[in-house]
This record gives structure tokens, sequence and C-alpha cells, in this order.
């Protein structure tokens, strides 16, 4: 083998010993009408999951996934079992090709990485997130509340602010430096966008959901799922999975269980995830699931970290 040809390939292996490859996971809000029509028609493997996902839901999900409206889509026991599905099954059909080095989640999105790495399985996976939407649903139902995105402002001005406010109202997703999303009562949401505008934000938005998620208002739903989370068996993953409310990696199926317990009612810690699994070593992040959303928050912050998508 002449030299310069011994040299390359001696460089390439080198790189791709040290080549790192994190897959995440998208949550609630990425669902659109379609999703995953693709895989059902060209996968065996795919159909037989999602055949699988009808029965296990009681009703068909596909059906609505393929062809519903957006508003069918909308409904809390639809959402976050299409997302799920979506992305859970994707990484399934991808067979020797998904090959992490880590994964992550945000929020609902967090289940599908646990399935995806092995922590967890298919048809118990699907009935916590299952049993999450209706809890969640069960919750917002019970007391009026909202979220809020602010933009343009440093993480610790936000949480000040929320400090502040009279009422509930906490930092709830950290999406990426410069993106915090409040949650919390509608009063006091209301209170802390004002209070944000005039701290100089960018860009305060109301957000169209349910109610008022990762907040303390989640308690009675945190209650609700930690039962059926505390019956169901988890499994040392194939890889690290940095959870939201650490931002850790994790690894032992006990710690795993008790962050994916408190994590209705905890922060998102997205951005802390990210910085983390970058500091491990992360050199490419493919999203698994419907949209875009992970890629532009990590682009964002990150603009020379090479992000894919499979969706």
């Amino acid at each position: 083998m002449p030299n310069g040809i011994f040299l390359y390939f001696c460089g390439f292996l080198i790189y791709m010993n040290f080549m790192k490859i994190a897959y995440i996971f998208p949550g609630q809000g990425a669902q659109y009408s379609g999703m995953g029509k693709d895989l059902y028609e060209q996968s065996k493997e795919a159909r037989a999951l999602f055949d699988k996902a009808n029965s296990i839901l009681g009703f068909d999900i596909t059906g609505v996934m393929f062809s519903g409206t957006e508003e069918d889509l909308k409904q809390t026991k639809v959402t976050q079992p299409a997302v799920f599905l979506h992305s859970v099954i994707l990484s399934a059909t991808m067979g020797d090709k998904f090959r992490p080095n880590m994964v992550a989640g945000h929020s609902l999105g967090e289940f599908s990485a646990l399935v995806a790495a092995k922590a967890l399985s298919f048809e118990d996976g699907l009935r916590l997130v299952s049993k999450r939407a209706r809890a969640m649903q069960k919750a917002c139902e019970a007391e009026p509340s909202t979220m809020a995105a602010v933009l343009g402002l440093d993480d610790e001005v936000v949480e000040n602010i929320c400090k502040m406010v009279k009422g509930i109202v906490v930092p709830a997703n950290y999406n990426c430096p410069g993106q915090l999303v409040i949650s919390g009562s509608i009063a006091a949401v209301d209170d802390a966008c004002e209070k944000m505008k005039s701290a100089g934000a960018k860009r305060v938005m109301k957000l169209q959901v349910g109610g008022a998620f990762h907040s303390p208002l989640m308690e009675p739903a945190r209650v609700d799922l930690e039962k059926a989370i505390s019956e169901t068996d988890f499994s040392i993953p194939v890889c690290p999975v940095y959870q939201n409310v650490n931002a850790q990696p994790v690894v032992d199926p006990l710690q795993i269980q008790a962050n994916l317990m408190a994590q209705l009612t905890a922060t998102v810690r997205w951005t802390q995830s990210v910085k983390n699994m970058i500091t491990a070593g992360a050199t490419e992040f493919i999203e698994v699931g419907p949209g875009k959303v992970l890629q532009g928050l990590i682009k964002k912050a990150y603009p020379d970290v090479n992000v894919e998508a499979w969706n």
C-alpha cells in the first residue's frame, strides 16, 4: 500500500475512533399529519410495531397519524404517543445504522430515547407515554395554567424574575442559550412576561399548550405516573442517557427510573444536556423523529457542530 494511502487510512481510523454520535429525540409539538406513513408502507418491521401500538392503545392511532387533521393530532391521547411512535419505530428500522454513543430526548422525547437505547421495552415505553399523556391532561383540566417562551435574556435574569413574581411560575425548558420557556399559573406567567419585556427580552410568546408542563402544577400527574414507572422494569441502556432532570449521563436502571419519576415537575435542562454531550466528545447529533426543532436549537448554540435528521 502506498505511504499516502496508508497514512490516510490510519488517519481515517483515528478519526472514526474519536467520532461520537449523539442521537436526540423530539418532544410534543413536533407532530404533523402524515407522520410515519412512509415508514409503515416501506417496512414490514415498522408495520408490525405500528399495528402492535394500535392494539396496546386500544384505538387506531396510525389512522390519525397518517391522515388525521391538525386538530385530531392535538388530542392529548394522540400527540405524545404519536411522536414517541414515529421516533422509536424509525430508530428500530435503522438496524445497524443506529449505533449511539449517547442519547437524549426533550421532555416526552426522553421516553423515546430510553426505548431506543434498550433501557425500556417498546411495549412498556408506549404504555408509560400513554399514561403520561392522560395524567397531564387531567392535571391541566384541574387547574388552568400556561407556558411562555422568553427569547434574548440570560438564564439568570429569567430565573430571578420568576422568583420575584407572586404565584407559581418557574423556568420549565432551558432550550438553548437565550431561549427559555417558563411555566405556571396564568396570572403569574402573564406578570412574568411583562417583567421579561421590561428587562429587555427580544420576544416573549405565550405558547398554545394545555397547561403548565414541568412545573409544580404537574404534581398530580407526577403522582399518577410515578406508580406506573415504579412498576415498570428498566434495563441497563446500550449507551449513556442524558436525562432532563440533571443533564447528566446515566446508565444505572434505578437512577434512570428515579429521574423519570421526577421529570414531569422538574425543569428540562436541554441546554445543559447538549453542552455536556459535547464536552463528553459528541461530534455529531442526529435527530430521530418528526420535525427539526432540536437541530435548530443545537445549531444556534454550536454552529460548527454537525447536525442531521432521520425523519
